[in-house]
């Protein structure tokens, strides 16, 4: 039976973290964008209505490494990094598919960027109208679980850079376009369109560049058939091109992340 997790809302609440209650499905079942963090009495209300909700928390004081193990294994991603250092000592949790989530406070003075497709299978969450799921939520008969109890930390210095560096090649536009950024050197939509006819790259990046693909264009409001049938023509123009099932799977990730944004956006 799924558990009510009322007083663990509270008590994240109490902590100082704005708390989101969401569905199985593992979207928000109130609006929360742009708005105040829920008050206890709000919390109350909220899980009487709804007292199988699961908690997430409002990315907005600290960003989480997002590991996904779900349909390809994003710890092997971090583990090519070789600094397991990186990740040690700052609060961490398992996913119920088994993934990872590392906890990190954002910097004062440095403004982490949201960056799905971080790394192969890793997103960077990080917007402050994103959110994470928490423990002990439950999908299906699994729940999250914390690994331990250490305090959130700011990244390390190399880790952080390894982020900047990977957000540098981006900058914002306005801000009706929550946490929408184009390249510096070409537009972000010129290179979707380009990549119709280059393909997704090179065998390794293949996935995250067509998530990335599918990702866009969704962003930019094509029509999700219609965008299928584009990352399957840039498939088709790739060497070593991915099967059809794994473009198939990606599209539908792609598909699944896009409608929990425009919930979060409306």
């Amino acid at each position: 039976m799924h558990p009510n997790l009322v007083n663990y809302a509270l008590n994240y609440a109490s902590h100082g973290f704005s708390v989101i209650p969401i569905g199985t499905d593992k979207r928000p079942l109130i609006k929360f964008a742009d708005k105040p963090p829920l008050t206890g009495d709000e919390i109350k209300r909220i899980w009487q209505k709804y007292p199988t909700a699961n908690i997430a928390l409002k990315t907005d004081k600290f960003f989480v490494i997002d590991v996904d193990r779900h349909e390809g294994d994003g710890m092997e991603s971090i583990k090519a990094l070789n600094h397991d250092e990186w990740f040690k000592d700052t609060l961490m949790e398992r996913t119920a598919h088994d993934g990872f989530h590392f906890f990190f406070t954002k910097p004062k003075n440095v403004a982490v960027q949201q960056n799905i497709g971080f790394l192969p299978n890793v997103d960077l969450k990080a917007h402050e109208n994103n959110y994470v799921v928490v423990a002990p939520s439950v999908l299906g008969d699994k729940s999250y679980q914390w690994l331990n109890s250490e305090p959130m930390k700011e990244p390390p210095k190399k880790l952080l850079e390894l982020i900047l560096e990977k957000q540098k090649e981006t900058i914002p536009v306005d801000d009706d376009l929550k946490g929408a950024y184009i390249a510096k050197d070409k537009t972000a939509t010129a290179q979707l369109f380009e990549k119709i006819i280059n393909g997704l790259g090179e065998t390794g990046g293949r996935n995250n560049a067509l998530a990335s693909f599918m990702g866009g264009l969704l962003f930019r409001g094509v029509d999700p058939n219609k965008a299928y049938q584009l990352a399957v023509i840039a498939n088709n123009n790739t060497k070593d091109k991915l099967s059809d099932d794994e473009v198939y799977k990606t599209c539908e990730s792609m598909l699944d992340k896009e409608l929990r944004r425009r919930n979060i956006d409306d």
